[in-house]
């Protein structure tokens, strides 16, 4: 339902709904609790893993690698080892860093590769086809956070994923339901069909996943690390899948490939540091910027879902997303992005007072609009006993992202290249832009939504969170932060209430059905917002430091089937 606002007589565009089998937006959930370590992700057989890397002897570097691996079994949607990412770490010490694994465009990519023969813009080109696949970044990202940081042997990680992958496992109703809502994608190839399908017919539950070519490609991660996949036997499945498939990766691309350590972006929210990713990652700047405006209004007097606390976020939620499409991109190509401007607390007031308190803001056609972001990604959270904390988003971008399962290898890639800008100058309400930032290049990074963060309180951790969602990531981190901060919710509390989005353009406010009341919703129209009703949104995996007991809460987003948390 779409409450349209008098004074805007055309509504610009619509924003992908996200839809999913349960949603749970009540308050007054407990969260559960763990005393020593936790993992939280999007697959209890992941979760699982994570914990018993810990009952090992590992750290939270050990667990989150385990647990991603896992994910590529048990979640194919977005679990990967033929995409990418970004992982933030804080040490127990207090020594913070994050790890850009972030795919690369191949070396024959363009800025008019997305161009057909007529001249026009092909979307099918740009987002579902062999073109589509950047270079993939997971396995060396991983082996990387690992090679610094990790304390077990790197092939104990990847075994838990080799064996489910091996021997199977049951499918759940929620992948049973991924898998057939996708079924149509695979067709474009055989590999997908024969590994996604149970002799042909859809996978239903109890049903058992055997994916015997990806334990191989697997166990060669596992045997060689970074060179099991970017060399040897699984580098040569991928080019032969490109040259089949006409896309343009090739053996000098995965080679080159490397994954890039960076300093984090941090901020200060009411005596609170936010510790989060920077570009190509636009998910810290945007983030400490909605939060440095909304220090300065009183989120916990407003109370939790009241009008002025949803005015002031959507607001801030409009500016903030206005100053990405403008500015960032990849810092290895875009080396004039006004980062320090951007999180300074005086440039936030000056944003604040651009916000009337009873007014919703306009607005303008500036002919700078988001890309679509697929919302298909997965988040982990993980805090071990020592106190070291990982926050780690990973992406195919499309849900199973660019449908294809390497022949030979068992594993999907992505379609990450449809996160560049596609043409050249050329921007349109429908939601093409041209802005230089994003635009495709050779090795470069295309901008991401990935927002992994770690908060601290007085120097010492507090949360770890991070969501799915494309452009609704920033957003749902934004408000599980606010939730734990201004409003002292408990894990589950945080996670399971009522969100909302709103990014310059289109020009409205998307809320979770069920979310609000409707008299909170009438004031918002009152004050001239356009409110569009939607699904839910985001998936977010959080975990917070109980402030009683120092023991740890989990929150379980169970918006998306799966999700569960694990630890001792």
């Amino acid at each position: 339902m779409v409450f349209p606002r008098h004074h805007l007589t055309t509504l610009l565009s619509t924003l992908l709904v996200v839809v999913c089998s349960s949603t749970s937006l009540s308050a007054g959930s407990i969260p559960e609790r763990f005393p020593n370590c936790a993992v939280v992700t999007q697959s209890e057989l992941a979760s699982q893993v994570g914990r018993d890397v810990m009952r090992d002897g590992g750290n939270a570097i050990d667990a989150a690698v385990a647990s991603a691996f896992a994910l590529a079994v048990t979640h194919p949607a977005a679990g990967n080892i033929g995409g990418g990412g970004f992982l933030v770490y804080r040490g127990a010490d207090g020594s913070t860093t994050t790890y850009d694994f972030r795919e690369v465009a191949p070396r024959g990519a363009t800025a008019e590769m997305w161009i057909d023969e007529d001249g026009n813009y092909d979307r099918n080109r740009h987002h579902s086809s062999a073109l589509a696949v950047g270079v993939p970044g997971s396995v060396a990202g991983l082996h990387l956070a690992w090679t610094e940081h990790g304390k077990l042997p790197w092939k104990r990680l990847v075994e838990p994923a080799i064996e489910l992958a091996e021997q199977g496992f049951e499918v759940t109703p929620g992948l049973a339901q991924s898998l057939a809502g996708s079924h149509d994608r695979f067709k474009i190839s055989e590999a997908a069909l024969d590994q996604f399908t149970n002799n042909g017919k859809l996978f239903v539950v109890g049903d058992r996943l055997v994916q015997k070519d990806l334990a191989k490609s697997l166990e060669r991660i596992a045997l060689k690390g970074p060179a099991g996949f970017y060399e040897g036997k699984t580098a040569d499945l991928i080019v032969k899948q490109m040259k089949a498939m006409g896309g343009l990766i090739d053996h000098e691309d995965l080679k080159a490939y490397r994954p890039i350590q960076r300093s984090p972006v941090t901020g200060d929210y009411r005596g609170h540091k936010i510790i989060s990713m920077p570009p190509p990652s636009s998910g810290g700047v945007t983030l400490i910027q909605m939060l440095n405006i909304l220090e300065n209004v009183n989120l916990r007097e407003f109370g939790a879902g009241s009008a002025n606390s949803l005015h002031w976020m959507a607001e801030s939620m409009r500016l903030s997303y206005l100053d990405r499409a403008r500015h960032l991109g990849d810092p290895d190509f875009v080396a004039d992005q006004p980062i320090d401007l951007l999180i300074s607390k005086q440039y936030a007031k000056e944003q604040h007072l651009k916000i009337a308190p009873d007014q919703a803001g306009i607005s303008e056609i500036e002919q700078i609009q988001q890309l679509h972001e697929s919302p298909e990604t997965t988040h982990l959270s993980v805090v071990d006993g020592e106190r070291n904390a990982v926050a780690l988003t990973t992406t195919l971008e499309y849900s199973y992202g660019s449908g294809i399962v390497v022949s030979g290898g068992g594993f999907l890639l992505n379609n990450e290249m449809g996160d560049f800008n596609p043409v050249e100058g050329v921007t349109t309400l429908a939601g093409q832009i041209g802005t230089p930032a994003n635009l495709t290049a050779p090795g470069k990074r295309m901008l991401s939504s990935m927002t992994p963060t770690i908060v601290e309180r007085n120097g010492e951790l507090l949360m770890v969170t991070g969501s799915p969602g494309g452009r609704t990531i920033i957003n749902t981190v934004l408000q599980t932060i606010v939730n734990v901060i201004d409003h002292e919710m408990n894990a589950q509390d945080a996670v399971n209430y009522g969100r909302i989005h709103q990014q310059w353009l289109p020009d409205r406010i998307r809320y979770e059905r069920n979310g609000f009341s409707p008299d909170t919703l009438n004031i918002l129209l009152e004050r001239g917002h356009v409110l569009d009703e939607a699904g839910a949104q985001g998936s977010a995996q959080i975990i917070v430091v109980d402030p009683e007991n120092e023991g740890l809460q989990t929150g379980v987003d169970h918006r998306r089937p799966g999700a569960a948390a694990a630890g001792f």
